[in-house]
């Protein structure tokens, strides 16, 4: 083997090992986001919506990466003519695993965004009409987000675009009759 061919066989063999590396860390099958309020494409009780009391239902995870510095939530309704976010949410500490109803995330040191009304918070969902899906996903990251300003969504997924290490969502559905 000339030096030619041993460096081609190094240099494939080091693409190799960087792409599986990639794909083990971004996607481990056991990263799951749950609420107790409601289960995967199940309704979302009227309590988290604007027809009551409007509050951030409970979620808790689990089975997140070793490396998991921070988490991220972006809660949206891709249903809407525009998909229209309710919930943006970071450095989220890695060590937590569960958010409360009604958490007030500054309690955990997190950061809250803001939302497709451009306020902080959450707001949850209330469609014009029809029955609508809202998503609430859960980015593990491999570090904490620096800008400490309320980020929308579109800035917090490019600011966490190369250090997602996995990512997982939960679906609840909303009905307006």
């Amino acid at each position: 083997m000339n030096h030619r061919e041993a460096y081609n066989a190094i240099l494939l063999l080091l693409i190799f090992i960087f792409i599986a590396s990639i794909s083990k860390s971004q996607t481990p099958s056991n990263f799951k986001l749950i609420s107790s309020a409601f289960e995967e494409g199940k309704p979302i009780p009227a309590k988290y919506t604007c027809d009551s009391s409007n509050i951030s239902p409970p979620l808790s995870w689990s089975g997140f990466p070793e490396k998991t510095k921070s988490f991220a939530i972006i809660m949206d309704d891709p249903d809407a003519s525009v998909t229209w976010v309710h919930w943006v949410v970071y450095n989220i500490p890695g060590t937590i695993t569960t958010l409360q109803e009604k958490k007030n995330v500054s309690e955990i040191n997190a950061i809250e965004g803001l939302n497709s009304w451009e306020e902080k918070g959450y707001s949850g969902p209330c469609p014009p009409s029809g029955s609508h899906r809202y998503n609430f996903k859960l980015y593990a990251l491999n570090k904490l987000i620096t800008q400490t300003e309320k980020l929308t969504k579109a800035e917090l997924l490019e600011v966490m675009k190369d250090h997602i290490l996995s990512e997982t969502t939960l679906t609840g559905m909303f009905r307006i009759e």
